[in-house]
């Protein structure tokens, strides 16, 4: 990690001179920029100190610490993988990984990522001393990742807008559902929610931004055609005599020529 220092003093070399002394190190441990060089002024009114920048590295000892874990647990996953840590920045230490087989680091739907990021978090800062968050990658999977989930959340609010429907997607980590809201946060049409517990965990896409689903509107009915009456059909003869199974055939085929005829 570099680190940098200013000081001021009448001359650059004597500015120098502080620093190092303060820093505890040597002049080849340091690397030197002038800021403001000094001024005399006229008569000794109007002068200005020097002012140098003095960058040095110091060794940061939680992103040793990362490498080191990962290096390790890589290591019993029998896997090959190259670590590439960046210098913490603003309490977060990003880290790169890639290899001859970047799948069996990612798992189905970066699993087998998430398990090593959240094991890493949990080991670093096991100790205390500062939270570090630990960002891991590999084959750069989140940004692929994200672009795809951003591209279903337009999707399904698409969908959600259409059929004043809400739509619950398919279980998702932490950081999925973290991309699915901050995509639909800025939607006026829709909201969404959390549902459900760990490993199942899922983001509902509601309809509206009080998050009520409303029914779809139905086409309207169309009213049935009015008709003339028809005139009444003469009531059957009843018959006292038993009638049987031929019969009945005959008869209600004779009937049904008999009310095409009528009806034609």
């Amino acid at each position: 990690m570099i680190k940098t220092l200013q000081k001021s003093a009448k001359t650059e070399e004597e500015a120098l001179r502080l620093a190092l002394e303060e820093l505890g190190l040597t002049r080849d441990d340091v690397s030197v920029e002038i800021v403001e060089r000094a001024k005399s002024g006229f008569l000794g009114l109007g002068a200005t100190p020097a002012t140098i920048s003095v960058s040095y590295e110091v060794a940061d000892v939680k992103t040793d610490r990362v490498r080191e874990f990962l290096a390790g647990l890589i290591e019993r996953f029998g896997a090959q993988a190259d670590i590439e840590a960046s210098d913490e920045v603003d309490g977060t230490v990003s880290v790169v990984l890639s290899g001859s087989e970047p799948g069996a680091l990612i798992g189905r739907r970066g699993e087998t990522l998430d398990a090593i990021q959240h094991l890493t978090n949990y080991a670093v800062n096991r100790g205390g001393g500062g939270r570090l968050r630990i960002n891991i990658d590999a084959e750069n999977y989140r940004q692929r990742r994200g672009d795809t989930l951003e591209a279903l959340a337009a999707k399904t609010a698409a969908k959600v807008l259409k059929y004043r429907r809400s739509i619950t997607l398919d279980p998702m980590n932490a950081y999925e559902r973290h991309v699915i809201h901050t995509a639909l946060q800025e939607n006026e049409g829709v909201s969404t929610h959390s549902v459900g517990s760990e490993p199942n965990r899922r983001v509902v896409v509601a309809y509206g931004k009080s998050g009520e689903e409303q029914q779809s509107f139905r086409p309207r009915e169309r009213r049935p055609e009015r008709r003339e009456p028809s005139a009444p059909r003469p009531e059957p003869v009843v018959s006292e005599e038993p009638v049987y199974e031929a019969e009945i055939e005959e008869s209600a085929e004779t009937a049904e020529n008999t009310q095409y005829r009528e009806w034609k």
